[in-house]
């Protein structure tokens, strides 16, 4: 992973080209948000219920960015550190979430589990494509692309426990695959916190 802080976003034609991959990844995140959400609880799955929230915290992570992005540098660092929090409380979320799930949750759906968590991994796939190229960048950029690595990763567990829930006729794998990607949040939280602490230090080191 890149560690080095920028606090620019380079030239003109590199926000804009960061501009627009934001506004389609937007658009992308808010409706696989509404399709993960129902199939979610439709097919009583905290997988796709956990993944479905990370849906909407990506999309709300893309509008964040785009309304900071012609920001100073030490604003899109503070925005940053909100992503990285609201990241945080996602994880905690989704490990109460499962924790719950696994006294009272019917058996999940594998088959519709299976075929939304392929068409997220879709989605997530071309967005990540999209933003790869910006990936570098200073810890706004860099919370935009770990929430969406993140995202690819969490669809293809999504599908993984479609398989497990459907080989072993138990809910575990859907539970197992909810936590994994708690844990996904709270790492990705930690390193987007620090490279955007490592940022705003020197912004501070004047007024000391």
């Amino acid at each position: 992973m890149s560690t080095h802080c920028a606090h620019s976003h380079g030239p003109p034609s590199v926000a804009r080209g960061f501009r627009t991959a934001l506004w389609i990844a937007l658009a992308l995140n808010a409706g696989m948000f509404v399709i993960e959400a129902a199939a979610g609880f439709g097919a009583h799955s905290v997988a796709l219920q956990a993944d479905a929230v990370d849906f909407f915290g990506d999309a709300s992570n893309y509008a964040v960015s785009l309304l900071v992005l012609g920001f100073a540098a030490v604003w899109r660092s503070y925005a940053a550190l909100l992503k990285a929090l609201a990241m945080a409380l996602f994880g905690v979320g989704v490990l109460a979430s499962a924790a719950y799930a696994s006294i009272v949750q019917p058996l999940p759906g594998a088959a519709v589990m299976g075929g939304v968590g392929a068409l997220a991994l879709a989605v997530n796939i071309g967005v990540t494509f999209l933003l790869y190229r910006f990936r570098g960048g200073d810890a706004n950029m860099r919370s935009v692309w770990l929430c969406t690595r993140n995202d690819a990763i969490g669809n293809l567990s999504v599908l993984l426990a479609a398989l497990g829930v459907f080989g072993s006729g138990t809910g575990w794998p859907d539970l197992a695959v909810a936590a994994i990607m708690a844990v996904l949040a709270l790492t990705a939280a930690v390193h987007v916190g620090r490279h955007a602490f490592a940022e705003l230090r020197p912004a501070r080191a004047p007024a000391r």
